[in-house]
């Protein structure tokens, strides 16, 4: 991929992801991060709503089907692993719910919100850490 081309996808990406971020807020949910980086990975979004904390990625393509097949399960278990790590680091957040979803963002439409994509009782007794 060029420079210029990952940099348009870089644009896409955080348009995405402001999309994104409105949906959820017009749904009542709160954003408690965007792009949290850790070492395991990055989480495009955070949020809580009520007693469910979401960790969700975002997905730009030009059709809704494609931007839910780019999902990969290798992405799925990063998420998994760095959202584990982040809620290791917080506290108080013991007794939300955990859900991790997807996002699929395409061209003239309105973003899309799959809940529950991925799952896993994570933690570290399950070695995702």
């Amino acid at each position: 991929m060029t420079r210029h081309a990952r940099q348009r996808a870089e644009r896409r990406g955080r348009r995405g992801e402001r999309a994104a971020s409105i949906l959820l807020i017009l749904k009542g949910w709160r954003i408690l991060g965007r792009r949290v980086k850790t070492p395991l990975g990055e989480i495009d979004l955070i949020a809580r709503k009520g007693r469910t904390l979401a960790f969700i990625e975002v997905k730009w393509r030009n059709r809704r089907e494609a931007a839910r097949e780019a999902f990969h399960p290798r992405q799925q278990v990063r998420l998994m692993r760095a959202a584990a790590l982040w809620r290791a680091r917080r506290t108080g957040l013991d007794r939300l719910a955990t859900r991790f979803d997807l996002i699929c963002v395409a061209p003239g439409r309105w973003p899309e919100h799959l809940k529950g994509v991925a799952s896993a009782d994570y933690g570290p007794e399950n070695h995702l850490i």
